[in-house]
């Protein structure tokens, strides 16, 4: 029986990206044992995934942690392994199951650019969306399946939420220049609570602290089983270019995404059914910029408002 090693090993959003190649590949292998490598923090993504047999934790917060995590991969003696990451640490990780053939994408296509050294096949894409990318890599790795699947699991009620239709959002992103001002949130809400539609923020609880909550915005503080139901059960989301905005769009929720420095056509909501608003003059850069980008900041309230109450018509 075929072993495949599946490396994605954070963050949420790019988890989400990477479940349909996934699917994809345990669909075109049928009878193979698929596993896939994650960081402890991001495994309520992939446990009960239907097309993964094991999932194995990478342990990186000592060396005895990551000696266990090198000794099970060692153990499996993979015959494929995929890495959709492109870092060195992933790339690594992947070398430890001792696969036959190690797929991954050409050193111009990674952030990292030692980690194309790391494998035996090293694919150059052509593919805009990341989505698209992963499932272009898959197919180089003999996926003949094409699935758009995303088996997100379902979640579990994490603190308080509206008895009735609310719009959810999640404020904080991966970097700050990708974040829509917070004081915006506030004049929002009192948009939005004129149509009877609460505003409410899902926040971890690291997150939470020391945390100024604009006037008329509900808080709600959570994992990510939490932050799964809550978006499950949100009339709409508003997000930014992060992994709760990508889980909304993965679940098929509408909605109202909100770029800036980043580029859409390449990290924006997969499917149809988030309206993406972005300035016309947006510069793309992938820097990690410490301050909101102005492009952020030149998306108003009322633009936002008038976008999700035509999504939720």
């Amino acid at each position: 029986m075929k072993r495949v090693l599946v490396l994605r090993l954070g963050a949420m959003g790019d988890i989400i990206h990477a479940l349909p190649a996934v699917s994809s590949i345990r669909q075109s292998f049928p009878g193979a044992s698929v596993c896939w490598l994650v960081e402890r923090r991001w495994r309520p993504l992939v446990d009960g995934n239907p097309f993964v047999d094991e999932v194995l934790v990478l342990e990186r917060g000592s060396f005895r942690g990551i000696a266990r995590s090198i000794q099970s991969l060692r153990q499996r003696k993979f015959d494929l392994a995929i890495d959709f990451q492109g870092l060195l640490k992933s790339a690594l990780a992947g070398v430890c199951g001792h696969p036959e053939k190690f797929y991954g994408y050409h050193a111009s296509q990674v952030r990292e650019r030692l980690a194309a050294f790391c494998y035996s096949h090293a694919i150059k894409v052509s593919s805009t969306h990341i989505v698209d990318r992963h499932l272009e890599l898959a197919a180089a790795a003999g996926a003949t399946a094409r699935s758009r699947t995303f088996p997100i699991p379902p979640g579990s009620p994490e603190g308080d939420l509206p008895r009735g239709p609310f719009v959810l959002a999640s404020p904080f992103a991966g970097w700050p220049s990708k974040q829509w001002p917070l004081e915006y949130y506030g004049d929002l809400a009192g948009r939005l609570a004129a149509i009877g539609l609460p505003l409410v923020w899902n926040v971890s609880l690291d997150q939470s602290r020391e945390l100024r909550v604009p006037s008329g915005v509900q808080l709600h503080v959570s994992g990510i089983a939490g932050l799964i139901d809550a978006t499950r059960r949100a009339r709409a989301v508003v997000g930014v270019d992060s992994g709760p905005m990508h889980l909304a769009a993965a679940l098929d929720k509408p909605g109202v995404a909100l770029f800036g420095p980043t580029d859409p056509a390449r990290n924006g909501p997969y499917g149809t059914t988030m309206r993406v608003l972005r300035s016309p003059g947006a510069t793309t850069t992938y820097k990690r910029g410490e301050f909101i980008d102005d492009s952020m900041r030149s998306l108003s309230p009322q633009q936002v408002f008038e976008a999700v109450a035509e999504q939720v018509r």
